[in-house]
């Protein structure tokens, strides 16, 4: 049960979410493999609406402070500059891919303010996530099985 609730908290996290908690659960659990996957594809995707709720909902009270007015502000501009040539391009498709690359900046996090900020609804966000966290989920479980010659091709020898 400790792991369990250990990766959830991992996934949970926003500079971390599958990107530390797969590896986590395969290295340094005895869940197995394939339920560590679907432990934290499962919590990730289950964030998404939660951080909507937030976004929709909640993110108003907060604002009425200026230093979290500032904060928000900046993380805003920089969200929507990153996913807007996505957005433009792919729509749905392009959220997905966004949420879906394992990279620092991206994730369920920032495909939620990037969506609200630009005007997708509930459906079409939670469609993109749950599409952008399964590719995420692959490429993360596809380099933690493969190891260190997952980044062969990028060294030159």
């Amino acid at each position: 049960m400790r792991i369990l609730v250990t990766l959830i908290l991992i996934t949970f996290t926003p500079a971390f979410e599958l990107r530390a908690s797969i590896p986590y659960g395969f290295y340094d659990t005895s869940l197995g493999p394939v339920a560590t996957v679907v432990v934290c594809i499962l919590a990730n995707v289950a964030l998404a609406p939660l951080v909507w709720l937030f976004l929709d909902r909640g993110i108003h009270v907060f604002l009425r402070i200026g230093w979290i007015d500032r904060l928000y502000q900046g993380v805003v501009l920089r969200a929507r500059e990153r996913l807007h040539p996505y957005v433009e391009r792919w729509g749905t498709l392009g959220l997905a891919l966004f949420i879906g690359v394992p990279l620092p900046g991206s994730g369920v996090y920032s495909g939620a303010l990037g969506a609200y900020l630009l005007g997708f609804e509930f459906r079409q966000y939670m469609i993109a996530s749950i599409g952008g966290v399964l590719i995420a989920g692959t490429v993360v479980t596809a380099v933690v099985v493969s190891g260190a010659s997952a980044w062969s091709f990028l060294i030159k020898q």
